[in-house]
């Protein structure tokens, strides 16, 4: 005799499932934060510090993401609204990096944003597979979904602008590309913030 209905039994897979990508790309970022933070300081680089915040958020949001894998729609729509906040507050950062960048200006090492942009581009590419086919599932995992999409963007971006730097020899590219990432990441905030205000006020 089976333990439990069909139902309950298809929604406790689910969450399995969830739960098992969510640890897989929970460590993935973590690591691609360590490596990207150390980079980007080293090659002197605000694109590529925008990649590392951007790895950062993400492993807070897996790690929110699982605690709320199992619960309710309200806590999901919660928890969405806060992962929001968190793309809001990498977007502040970023182009607090910029300002400081007008005033300090430099020339980032683009061999440096090549390489680990495309470190960086393998490591989300990933995350992005192994995410795909949870992105309709519910607003939890279609907000993780969307930070996925952000992080390729990012490394494409950044790929580009270390192109630039090395054609132009100058930073001017670098201090570009962030202020495209803060575009990105405040449009990304503002579409997870409204769908989750939607789902807390259906779910409530």
């Amino acid at each position: 005799m089976s333990g439990c209905c069909d139902n309950e039994c298809s929604v406790d897979a689910l969450h399995k499932s969830q739960r098992a990508t969510l640890q897989i790309v929970l460590a993935i970022n973590v690591l691609m934060f360590l490596v990207i933070v150390v980079a980007a300081r080293y090659g002197d680089s605000a694109a590529l510090l925008a990649d590392s915040l951007d790895n950062l958020g993400d492993a807070l949001t897996y790690g929110l993401s699982l605690y709320v894998v199992s619960r309710g729609a309200a806590a999901k729509a919660r928890v969405a609204l806060f992962k929001g906040g968190l793309i809001l507050l990498a977007a502040c950062a970023v182009a607090a990096q910029v300002i400081y960048r007008l005033f300090v200006p430099g020339t980032p090492v683009f061999e440096i944003m090549g390489a680990f942009s495309l470190l960086g581009l393998a490591a989300n590419t990933l995350c992005m597979y192994l995410l795909w086919r949870h992105r309709h599932e519910d607003v939890n995992m279609n907000s993780v979904w969307e930070c996925s999409r952000n992080d390729i963007a990012a490394n494409l971006s950044v790929f580009v602008a270390a192109a630039a730097v090395w054609l132009t020899a100058s930073g001017w590219p670098d201090l570009l590309v962030a202020l495209g990432l803060v575009w990105l990441l405040m449009r990304s905030a503002l579409r997870v913030i409204t769908s989750a205000m939607v789902e807390l006020r259906a779910a409530t």
